[in-house]
């Protein structure tokens, strides 16, 4: 008998988790070191990425930009697709590198991201799992954006049981050689996924699904709150194969 390659764990809170393979599905990506933007909450298509076991590099020396998801996430609300935005403070400089914006904390946004989930998700089939894991993030008040995105990245890769190899890049890349892979100004809220031959949404349970329709490519919150354990599999597949 063939044995299954999903084993069932028993992970943080005592979810069920799926012990999912994490080896690379595309020959042309693999062993590819692969380099990315920072994100706040970031899309789906950004975590497919992270899955595998290439080495994977968050830019910091890049000049921050608006309107990316650098700030951004975007939700599924019950009036459709939200955009919470983290507020930055001015600079004082015409540039900023990425490793030196700071948060701004006006507006009670702290405040407002986390209204905006639990009124988003409250109903959703995860949400009271992982609520506790989420809403210190927005309880602490946090100086640089990088450090913000980095543990709210890293604590979304350990809820769903994967562990890239991540790191801040040294110093800022313009020239790439054929086995490293430039992503960081791919993933755009203004650009269209479908752009990506890598990425082919798998569709899943969203809360407002019979309202809205299927919104692909959400921020990873919302796979989570809906999925659960189940999200590692959709990550999978939702990355194409290029056999």
């Amino acid at each position: 008998m063939k044995a299954c390659p999903f084993l069932l764990n028993y992970g943080a809170h005592g979810v069920c988790s799926y012990a999912v393979p994490l080896n690379n599905l595309n020959e042309h990506t693999k062993n590819m070191d692969i380099y990315l933007s920072s994100a706040y909450l970031p899309p789906v298509q950004y975590f497919t990425k992270l899955y595998g076991d290439n080495r994977i590099f968050v830019e910091q020396y890049d000049s921050y930009m608006k309107q990316t998801y650098r700030t951004r996430c975007m939700i599924d609300s019950p009036n459709g697709v939200l955009a919470l935005t983290v507020p930055v403070e001015k600079f004082d400089t015409a540039k900023c590198l990425m490793k030196d914006v700071r948060i701004s904390d006006h507006d009670k946004w702290r405040h407002n991201h986390w209204q905006a989930l639990v009124s988003s998700y409250y109903t959703s089939p995860f949400f009271e799992y992982y609520q506790d894991d989420f809403r210190p993030f927005y309880e602490k008040k946090w100086e640089f954006l990088m450090d913000f995105n980095e543990a709210l990245c890293a604590k979304c890769c350990e809820l769903i049981d994967m562990a890239p190899r991540m790191a801040r890049t040294e110093a800022y890349k313009t020239d790439f050689g054929r086995d490293e892979l430039d992503l960081r100004s791919s993933i755009h809220p203004k650009k269209d996924f479908a752009s990506d031959a890598d990425f082919c949404p798998k569709e899943y349970y969203q809360v407002f699904s019979q309202k809205h329709g299927f919104l692909p490519n959400l921020s990873i919150v919302d796979l989570l709150f809906n999925m659960g354990p189940e999200s590692l599999i959709v990550l999978r597949d939702s990355i194409s194969r290029h056999d």
